[in-house]
């Protein structure tokens, strides 16, 4: 439990070697995908993708259950990210009790953030922020994003002309009703939650960002705002990672709805795990 009075609560993966070594491991916090409007950490989904990447990467990851909307519009879920990192923050320096004993194991200045879909959406917004404050002990050292959920006015090719199976985790329309519910009201899909490239948003050549990972699918609704947005981190300077996931769509690692679901989702662990541990 990070918070009682807000019900600010996140769930512990760790693989089984650290009960066997006094190596610190990289710390992982995630943010879970859903629209920021759906979606849980304890979701078995997660649950299960989650345990087998603290195995496959090594690392310690803290899986947190932010606030959803309509009942709680954004910025919520990004207050929810940095009240979390706040909270690490706090345990870190006071020390590791009985009930904190997977800290012990973590490496404070090997800290990543994570999400997938919506939850990359949050860990990025989280990363800016941790970008403009003093975070120490914390150093982010990286950000990974998942099929980040990002939108616009403009409508996107793969957006408009993506052929999508009856069982697709996200469709235009979905995506739309998503925003509709969670972006501050009177919004447009141009608002910088929603679009971080929209004119009149901060630049992001301006903002400090560690590196970052994209994971991008290349039968995904997002895939061409997913690679738009790696490619602008690249040209305003900073260190982007760029994967495309082929034969597979949105949330594939989560949902298994592809014939190639499983041998893409081992891709995607080899992946993080080479990132985390660079």
């Amino acid at each position: 439990m990070i918070n009682k009075e807000t019900n600010l609560w996140a769930r512990v993966y760790m693989p089984i070697s650290c009960h066997h070594s006094k190596l610190l491991l990289p710390l992982l916090v995630y943010f879970h995908g859903g629209g920021f409007c759906v979606g849980s950490a304890a979701w078995s989904c997660y649950h299960e993708f989650l345990t087998n990447l603290a195995s496959k990467a090594n690392c310690v990851i803290l899986s947190v259950d932010y606030h959803l909307a309509p009942e709680n519009r954004l910025p919520m879920a990004y207050d929810d990210g940095s009240n979390a990192l706040m909270w690490v923050k706090r345990e870190a320096l006071n020390g590791f009790s009985v009930q904190k004993w997977w800290l012990s194991h973590c490496n404070m200045s090997s800290l990543f953030l994570a999400g997938d879909s919506a939850g990359a959406n949050i860990a990025y917004n989280v990363a800016t922020r941790m970008g403009s404050t003093s975070n120490t002990p914390l150093s982010l050292k990286g950000v990974i994003l998942i099929q980040p959920f990002f939108g616009g006015e403009d409508i996107t090719f793969s957006e408009k002309h993506s052929l999508q199976p009856p069982n697709s985790a996200l469709t235009l329309s979905v995506s739309d009703t998503y925003w509709r519910l969670a972006l501050p009201l009177g919004a447009t899909l141009d608002h910088p939650y929603c679009n971080p490239l929209a004119h009149g948003t901060v630049k992001l050549r301006d903002l400090r960002l560690p590196s970052t990972m994209v994971c991008v699918s290349e039968m995904d609704i997002l895939r061409d705002r997913n690679l738009e947005f790696s490619n602008a981190l690249a040209k305003a300077g900073k260190r982007v990672e760029t994967v495309v996931y082929k034969g597979v769509g949105h949330a594939f690692q989560v949902l298994h709805n592809y014939q190639l679901s499983h041998s893409r989702t081992q891709e995607m662990m080899s992946h993080v795990s080479n990132f985390l541990n660079k």
